[in-house]
Order: C-alpha cells, then sequence, then structure tokens
C-alpha cells in the first residue's frame, strides 16, 4: 500500500468520528495525552485568567427597555452583517480551498453530512455573536468561531472520550490553567461565556508563539510540542512569505497525527460552507443571541427556585447556566447566575417571598441501623440514584446496608431533577457531606460543616448586581 493510500485510510478512520460523523473531534499531544493537558509556552502575563473579568456578551439596563450590548456596542450588527453568504472570510480560506483534505470535507459537508452541519451551525448562531465578539476583542480572525463547530458542535455539555468537556473541548488540568472552575458543584468548561473565554486566551497565546492562525489551530489540537518540533524538523521546507501555508507542509509529511492533519482541512471546510449556506444547500435555522440577565443569590440556591423567582421555566435557567452540576448554586458562597433578560428589575422582591421550603437545597440526615439508600430516598421523595449522586461512596456492612453514623445529604427533589445526568458530573469527593462512622462532627468541606444549618436553607436576600452581566 502506497503512503497517499494509507493516509487516505487513515483519513476515513478519523471521518468515522469526527465532526461529520457523530462526534467531537479531538486530538492528542505526542505523548498520547489529551491536547488541553499539555501547557503551551505562548501565555504570558497579559493572557493570565481574569477570575472576575467581564464576560464578552453584557445585558444592559436603557430606561424601561433592555438590550443585547456587545463588545464594542454595535458589535451585535456587525456580527450579523456577517452571517450573509456574500461576507468575506477573515480567514485565508480560498488559498487553501483546492487542497484535497479541504476538498474532501466541504463535499461532506455539504453533502452525505449537510444535515448534520446544518443542525449544528443552527446550534451556533446562538453563541455566534458573542464568539465572533471575543475573538475580535482577542485580536483573532472572526471564522475562529468555526472551530467550535469542528470541537464539539456548539454543544456546551459535550464530552468526549479523552474526558474533554464543553463547547471549546478543554481538559481539566488545562481548564484550571485557564482559570475556569471545575469541581463537583461547578464546570465552568460548560459555560458559554467563559469557556469561550478561555479559548481565546488558549489560541491568542499559540498563534503568538506559532505566527499562524492555522498552526495554533493544530496546536490546539495536537499540542504546541508536536508542532514545535515538526517546524524544527522540517524548517528547510516551510515558506518563508506565508507562515499559514506551514501547517500544509507539515500535514503532507508522516509526521502529524490523523485527527491534527484533518483539523485544519475541516475548519476551513466548515468557514467555507458555513459562510455560502446557499451555494451548498444548507438550510440554517437562527436562534435567539445567548443574552441574559445577572443576579447574585446565596449559597445552595436551587435553580427551580431561581426560576420560580424570575418567572421562568426551569429549562430557561438550565440553558443560561449548564455550568452548574447538581441543580443549585455552590452552598457557602454566594453565585451569580443569568436569568432571562428583563427579568432582573423584581427579582429580588419575588426571591424573597418565597417560601423557605422552595429555597431549601438539601438536608442532612444520619444514617441508623437497619438504613439503606433505597429506604433513605423513598422517606424523602426522590430517587435512590439522586442520593447516589450527590454522596461519595457509603460505607457498607456485609448485608448491603447502610453503616450507622453516616451523613447522608439527601437533595430537595426539585434539585434533584435539576442537576446534571451526565459524565463528569459525579458525586462530591469524600469530605463533601458526610461523617465517618466514629466521628460525628463534620469535615471541613462539608455543605452544612461550617454554617451549623443541616438544612442547606438560606436566608432571603439575593441582590441583583449593579451591571447585568
Amino acid at each position: 500500500m502506497t503512503r497517499s493510500s494509507c493516509r487516505a485510510l487513515r483519513a476515513m478512520v478519523v471521518m468515522s468520528w469526527s465532526l461529520g460523523l457523530g462526534g467531537c473531534a479531538l486530538g492528542r499531544t505526542a505523548r498520547g495525552v489529551p491536547t488541553a493537558a499539555m501547557p503551551f509556552p505562548g501565555l504570558d502575563a497579559q493572557d493570565a485568567p481574569a477570575m472576575g473579568a467581564t464576560p464578552a456578551v453584557r445585558v444592559t439596563q436603557a430606561g424601561p427597555s433592555t438590550r443585547l450590548a456587545l463588545m464594542p456596542a454595535d458589535a451585535l450588527a456587525d456580527a450579523t452583517a456577517t452571517l450573509a453568504p456574500t461576507s468575506l472570510w477573515d480567514l485565508d480560506v480560498l488559498s487553501f480551498q483546492r487542497d484535497d483534505r479541504v476538498a474532501h470535507y466541504v463535499e461532506m459537508f455539504s453533502g452525505r453530512s449537510r444535515d448534520r452541519i446544518a443542525d449544528r451551525l443552527s446550534r451556533g448562531t446562538r453563541y455566534e455573536p458573542m464568539i465572533r465578539a471575543a475573538f475580535r476583542e482577542g485580536g483573532l480572525p472572526e471564522d475562529m468561531y468555526y472551530l467550535a463547530l469542528v470541537e464539539s458542535g456548539y454543544d456546551p455539555h459535550a464530552y468526549s472520550r479523552a474526558a474533554a468537556v464543553g463547547m471549546w473541548q478543554f481538559m481539566a488540568t488545562t481548564g484550571r490553567d485557564m482559570g475556569l472552575r471545575i469541581d463537583e458543584w461547578v464546570d465552568e468548561r460548560r459555560d458559554p461565556v467563559r469557556s469561550t473565554d478561555a479559548a481565546v486566551r488558549f489560541i491568542r497565546g499559540l498563534n503568538r508563539q506559532f505566527g499562524s492562525v492555522y498552526l495554533a489551530a493544530a496546536a490546539y489540537n495536537g499540542g504546541p510540542g508536536r508542532i514545535s518540533r515538526g517546524l524544527t524538523m522540517y524548517a528547510d521546507e516551510l515558506p518563508e512569505a506565508n507562515r499559514d501555508s506551514a501547517f500544509f507542509v507539515l500535514a503532507g509529511k508522516d509526521y502529524l497525527r490523523d485527527e491534527t492533519r484533518e483539523y485544519v482541512p475541516q475548519l476551513i471546510a466548515a468557514a467555507l460552507v458555513a459562510k455560502d449556506v446557499g451555494r451548498y444547500g444548507l438550510q440554517i435555522a437562527r436562534q435567539e443571541p445567548f443574552a441574559y440577565d445577572s443576579v447574585t443569590v446565596p449559597g445552595a440556591t436551587p435553580l427551580d427556585a431561581i426560576a420560580t423567582a424570575c418567572g421562568a421555566k426551569l429549562a430557561a435557567i438550565l440553558d443560561l447556566n449548564p455550568q452548574y452540576l447538581r441543580g443549585m448554586t455552590p452552598p457557602r458562597v454566594r453565585s451569580g447566575v443569568r436569568i432571562p433578560v428583563g427579568a432582573a428589575a423584581d427579582f429580588e422582591r419575588s426571591f424573597g417571598l418565597l417560601p423557605a421550603g422552595a429555597r431549601q437545597a438539601y438536608r442532612v440526615v444520619e444514617s441508623r441501623k437497619g438504613d439503606t439508600v433505597d429506604g433513605i430516598a423513598e422517606a424523602n421523595g426522590v430517587a435512590s440514584a439522586s442520593i447516589e449522586r450527590f454522596n461519595a461512596p457509603f460505607l457498607r456492612l456485609k448485608s448491603g446496608r447502610l453503616a450507622p453514623g453516616q451523613e447522608v445529604l439527601v437533595p430537595a427533589p426539585a434539585v434533584a431533577r435539576a442537576a446534571l445526568r451526565i459524565p463528569g458530573a459525579g458525586a462530591p469527593p469524600q469530605g463533601e457531606g458526610r461523617t465517618s462512622t466514629t466521628a460525628r462532627t463534620k469535615r471541613p468541606g462539608s455543605p452544612s460543616g461550617r454554617t451549623g444549618n443541616k438544612s442547606g436553607t438560606r436566608k432571603p436576600g439575593a441582590r441583583v448586581s449593579s451591571q447585568r452581566r
């Protein structure tokens, strides 16, 4: 079998799980570690994560009405204008549209995978103004927006076989390095705004390191170490004038991993097809932009209570706040929560009028002799699986019953219903609401350990932020 035949075979293997055929395109580094686990040297002090940074999209109040404001203020109109099929690309896609890999993916995206691609592009329109504004503010081409199509199909809950999560498919280590909160309560890799901000800073550092957005994209997928070594290895064959062409030189060698070799052609093909949908026959159903008001609420506030206070459906709150894993805000600290546009004005009063039971996220009970998870669940009106998800593994006797003296965190039924049932949102680590069979005092880190309040109820006092985000 010739080398070109081998590459074609590898490409078909990659395509079987990549963007067009139902998976997230996920690369690996030279050592087989998922991409995001390898830091890159291009990150400098300017790129350091700002934990309290203003999101790329905010909702501001203008008299009695609310409006969507991007950065800058007229960016929404600009971003909307770029959606027209006649728009120019701000990535150099035309120079590479005849490349065999690019042409193959253009044919695939507009052919057998057309409906799937149209579906994902339709979902992406909800986030497109926000993502384009973030790339523009980061000094990067706005059309890098299509990288999220390749990564996840714009799905905030995308979860790969390598445990990369979210729209931008961050591994936990790199997500934390980029300033994202990732723990048993919150996973900001699922937050469209926070994860996009992290992705822009990540890609900006790679672009500074390699001097090319296509090499930066390849490094985002396959790791900066492998790209750096390849550029050194084939330095004599690389074009000096067009740094973007260097990727295609590397792709022509038997050096890059298959996923990375196909990654940039997928990006280019996605941009070609998505900005000329009329030519390629895609029907895009545009969605309302991702817009919201923001409020702050006490720790351990049920998302269902927030929905009730702002007169919205729970599904709307979950959609705006996919980072909250357990149907409630984290205990002990006040948290920002997104609510529908226009709902902030009366939120504090409505939240204060809720009965105490509606604001109770959980209660903690102590297991007694003869108790089982099923019995505790039935007595509290929740599923056994919910109790298992909200607790670290229980100590059990040989009979299968619970050992006496353990604290069991029992979520309120509304909280249990709102909790995510997805990979990566398992039980809290040992110590989150559990005592040993011999020590009855609560361990540090227990939701009820420092407050003396076993019910998880918080007093009214939701505060509306002065600048809604």
